[in-house]
């Protein structure tokens, strides 16, 4: 079977990727990358200047993933420490309308939620006071 690749050449391999998911790593990109050079046709070879920029793009895709999985840790972190200390203290909303003691916190993935020992839950955002 033959695919088109980003490239923008024909292979008859389909690309390697990840075992999780569908989306290439960089040893997978360099194999696919190989493998075009290698079924390339001779009398119409793709400039290297169009190799060379693929790869920087590839690279720079590969460093903003890190980067973001990176900040998804620091996110985590950070909920986590508010979570810490928030469990057994006294935590009133925003316009002051819930007041209660944390009995436990949950994270979400856009805040941390306190569940008071009433059973109410209240998300530990911006204007939020622990005492």
């Amino acid at each position: 079977m033959t695919s088109i690749n980003a490239l923008g050449g024909s292979t008859s391999a389909a690309a390697p990727a990840k075992s999780g998911g569908s989306t290439l790593d960089y040893s997978a990109f360099l194999q696919l990358l190989v493998a075009q050079m290698k079924t390339q046709d001779p009398t119409k070879p793709i400039d290297s200047a169009q190799y060379l920029g693929q790869l920087a793009s590839f690279s720079q895709v590969e460093q903003s993933v890190s980067a973001n999985a990176k900040l998804d840790r620091l996110l985590t972190s950070s909920a986590l420490q508010i979570a810490d200390a928030a469990v057994g203290r006294t935590v009133t909303s925003a316009d002051g309308s819930v007041t209660g003691q944390v009995a436990s916190v949950r994270i979400t993935s856009e805040a941390p939620v306190a569940t008071l020992t009433d059973g109410r839950e209240i998300t530990l955002g911006s204007g939020i006071r622990i005492a």
